[in-house]
């Protein structure tokens, strides 16, 4: 792909950050990471996202290194893991995540989990130094409850920018994005194709034929409805020009009635350490 997909110079963006990105979890073939990185930014993305967990941090930065597009027009996103969120941890973490990306800063860096080694107080002042350095252009945190949404925001110096949880038509969120609003946190959806899951619904295919789109355009097509930034993964150049297309598909008011609708609910990613449990 060396030409950007119709459309693609219109992607709406939340506080500069661009509404629907590349997730990069479980895409640990090091030749495949790359070239859908590539491939993403060349077909008109601008946003990926990876984490020091998902063992990809080298090959996102390769794959952008690759690209025809500038690194400053890449908005780049990692999370500290679990083990690493003691204030020298995330420093040094932080430092090594870079080095891997090969860039000096990344737009976005999250608390991946309030878990394990998390403390709000020492974590988040290491985010708050971090900030400070010019090594991270915004504070996140991914998977917190609207309680620690709230803890965070009361001890960070630096502005709370968004929360990354998991979100789609089959989780909605009601409270953590009423909470995010509330504290003008932005949200950004993980698996949001319910791991796949969107494509058994007969409410979002039925949808999905109707407009002549995939059930996972419909699905980001609502996420975005709902002021949701989404972070799909794709691999394959047909899945990554797909979920693109997305952005071309507006939802009449009746069909995000339907969807709102949908009685099926349940969490793709549970881990005993989350904060739900």
């Amino acid at each position: 792909m060396s030409q950007q997909l119709p459309g693609s110079d219109e992607c709406p963006r939340a506080n500069g950050m661009p509404m629907l990105g590349l997730g990069t979890w479980e895409n640990t073939d090091p030749d495949e990471c790359i070239e859908s990185v590539q491939d993403a930014l060349e077909a008109g993305y601008r946003h990926v996202d990876t984490a020091q967990a998902y063992g990809n941090e080298t090959e996102v930065g390769e794959g952008i290194a690759r690209s025809d597009v500038d690194r400053d027009d890449v908005f780049l996103a990692t999370k500290v893991w679990l083990d690493n969120l003691a204030y020298d941890d995330v420093i040094d973490t932080t430092s090594a995540s870079l080095d891997r990306l090969g860039t000096d800063y990344v737009d976005l860096l999250y608390v991946h989990w309030p878990s394990r080694t998390y403390d709000a107080e020492e974590t988040l002042e290491a985010f708050d130094e971090l900030e400070e350095r010019g090594w991270i252009e915004r504070v996140g945190v991914s998977n917190f409850e609207p309680e620690h949404m709230e803890e965070a925001v009361d001890i960070l110096d630096a502005p709370l920018f968004a929360n990354q949880i998991e979100c789609h038509p089959l989780l909605p969120q009601e409270e953590v994005r009423a909470k995010a609003q509330e504290l003008d946190v932005e949200v950004v959806g993980y698996s949001p194709l319910a791991r796949g899951d969107v494509f058994d619904n007969d409410t979002l295919t039925d949808i999905a034929e109707d407009n002549g789109v995939s059930a996972a355009q419909v699905s980001l097509a609502w996420l975005r409805d709902k002021g949701v930034t989404a972070i799909p993964k794709a691999t394959g150049r047909d899945h990554i020009e797909d979920n693109w297309r997305s952005l071309d598909l507006t939802l009449d008011d009746e069909e995000i009635e339907r969807i709102d609708a949908i009685d099926e609910r349940g969490r793709r990613v549970d881990p005993g350490f989350g904060p739900w449990n």
